[in-house]
């Protein structure tokens, strides 16, 4: 069973850097040169999907990390 759930939490690993690479615009270098008034806004739309998303991945990916060290201590 730990095989499987390894490769579970690849697979949503996985997606969950693409979720957080996808939503990582407007950072980096230019993030000190910005206005104020795009630091603190409220997410709407499909910035709001991904940011629901990450953080179901992330609690996704969490879960199958405590399993599968769960299991493979369990054996």
């Amino acid at each position: 069973m730990a095989p499987y759930l390894q490769i579970v939490q690849i697979i949503v690993s996985v997606f969950l850097m693409v979720l957080i690479l996808m939503q990582s615009r407007g950072s980096g270098l230019t993030a000190p040169t910005m206005e104020q008034t795009t630091l603190f806004r409220t997410r709407r739309g499909i910035e709001k999907t991904l940011f629901n998303g990450t953080l179901l991945l992330a609690a996704v990916w969490v879960v199958v990390s405590i399993a599968t060290v769960l299991v493979a201590n369990r054996f």
